[in-house]
């Protein structure tokens, strides 16, 4: 993911990543409601997740204190984010204002 990353987020579209860990409980329960984001913005933004846990590095350098963690990579740099478990609609309507 490393080499990967910098490309990724600063690639046309743009990028939310879900910050997450296997063992977090409200990372369970955003899990579906991420998949219903990434079908409803679909073309729009790359929707990815992320274990806070193999990509220590990421999570510190994006400050990630706690997961779930919802970013929006827009150019590079991070236009929108936010700490803890969304509804969809809350998460969409977030999303579509930036991008």
């Amino acid at each position: 993911m490393k080499g990967n990353f910098h490309k990724l987020i600063n690639g046309e579209k743009p990028v939310l990543i879900d910050f997450h860990a296997l063992w977090c409980g409200p990372c369970k329960t955003l899990a579906p409601i991420i998949k219903e984001v990434a079908q409803d913005l679909s073309g729009k933004v790359r929707v990815i997740k992320i274990d806070i846990d193999k990509n220590q590095t990421l999570a510190q350098r994006y400050q990630v204190r706690g997961v779930p963690t919802l970013a929006l990579f827009k150019d590079g740099e991070i236009v929108w984010r936010a700490s803890g478990v969304r509804t969809k609609h809350q998460i969409v309507s977030s999303v579509e204002e930036k991008i």
